[in-house]
């Protein structure tokens, strides 16, 4: 599973298994996680304050006072807020006591105390055997279940102390896959039960038997979003012009060709979708005669090709969606972008507009990356910094879910 787009707050306890922290995080940001590292006091004296920070890419916090950390208000308020799951890692037999009681004597358990309660939290204790298997260390990792805590149970093996006994810290490939499953069912639970209709890559439009009019579109963003509603747990219907992408054989696709092909498509299936993501770049035109067999060069200069406007398939979902339906367009502007993308928000009637711009370093067609706004009918505008379009799918739902 990618981590892309997830951020995830990594506590760390005063623990000789602290020496696994880094090896953790680092996998973490391998797969595209954005890690924030919360630390105890005691930890400092087992792990580098700065190791953690250099592979992090993150300032780790240790005192919940430090003004460094008062950026944007509270900062443990504000992190945990943007915070998809937490793990401890490990976690001392104190800190479980101090959670199990709610003492936010420490940053690292006021920002856990501070999570909302759809943020999952993953423990992962570690300590000699006879502290595990203490009644008071087993009362509180009961409160802790009790509250909705995921405890990862540690490991039987040689422990510091020297003594083979239960009380290691789990392996990194363990600590990675329980965290991989427990976002796995946070994720799929997002749009369960929602029908997602989306269009993408480029239309073409016929001149003769050989020779098309077309554009640039890859398809790789309206194929992202396929993907990314997919895991969100949405059953997914896909209306493709011709690309070369792979696709999950859980997506319904459809494959067209022409503007019409894909106003056909989507006008059959539209009503019985809640959301409806318009992001294939349909060609605005087609030819109003197409020529049978292949145009011969000839003698002649020039060639004159009469076009007509194709159906504004976004607009006729404007005028028909019910209160119930979600509509997304896609606006690919080159000047008064912000300006233009309202417009074609309020004309068209939709929900949100999603704007990149056609002349900007990753923005728009071709590119594995994007850089784009997105602009609602509540006249809220959010920019939103380069990232991958598979990283951006998954943030364009969070925004309109």
């Amino acid at each position: 599973m990618s981590l892309n787009s997830k951020n995830i707050v990594l506590g760390v306890c005063g623990s000789i298994s602290a020496y696994k922290s880094p090896m953790l995080l680092r996998e973490l940001v391998k797969k595209g996680a954005n890690v924030n590292v919360v630390i105890t006091e005691s930890a400092k004296e087992f792990v580098s304050h700065k190791v953690l920070s250099n592979l992090s890419r993150n300032s780790v916090i240790c005192n919940m006072f430090d003004e460094t950390n008062q950026n944007d208000g509270s900062w443990h308020i504000s992190l945990a807020h943007k915070t998809d799951l937490m793990i401890i890692a490990p976690c001392s037999a104190t800190s479980l006591g101090k959670l199990a009681n709610g003492i936010c004597d420490n940053a690292l358990i006021a920002l856990t105390i501070a999570l909302p309660h759809n943020i999952p939290i993953l423990i992962a204790p570690a300590m000699d055997t006879t502290m595990w298997e203490s009644k008071a260390v087993q009362r509180n990792v009961e409160t802790l279940i009790s509250y909705g805590y995921q405890i990862i149970q540690p490991e039987v093996g040689e422990l510091a102390s020297g003594i083979i006994g239960k009380g290691r810290l789990p392996e990194i490939e363990s600590l990675v896959f329980n965290i991989e499953e427990l976002l796995k069912k946070k994720i799929s639970s997002k749009l369960s039960g929602k029908k997602v209709l989306i269009t993408a890559g480029p239309t073409l439009e016929k001149i003769d038997d050989v020779r098309y009019i077309s554009n640039h579109s890859s398809g790789k963003m309206g194929y992202s979003l396929a993907i990314a509603a997919q895991e969100m747990g949405a059953n997914v219907t896909l209306i493709s012009g011709p690309v070369n992408i792979p696709i999950p054989d859980s997506i319904n696709i459809i494959n067209i060709n022409s503007a019409q092909e894909m106003y056909d498509e989507v006008m059959k299936v539209q009503s019985e979708n809640d959301i409806l993501i318009m992001c294939a770049a349909v060609s605005d035109f087609t030819l109003k005669d197409t020529f049978k067999g292949k145009i011969k060069k000839g003698n002649d200069e020039s060639l004159i090709l009469k076009l007509d406007r194709t159906k504004d398939i976004l607009a006729e979902l404007g005028e028909i969606k019910t209160s119930k339906q979600t509509l997304i367009g896609f606006a690919l502007e080159s000047d008064n972008e912000i300006e233009n993308a309202k417009s074609k928000l309020i004309n068209k009637k939709c929900d949100y507009i999603i704007l990149n711009s056609s002349n900007k370093e990753n923005s728009g067609f071709g590119g594995d990356k994007n850089t784009v706004t997105i602009l609602s009918k509540t006249k809220e505008i959010k920019s939103l910094p380069t990232m991958s379009k598979s990283k951006l799918a998954f943030e364009i739902f969070n925004e309109i879910i």
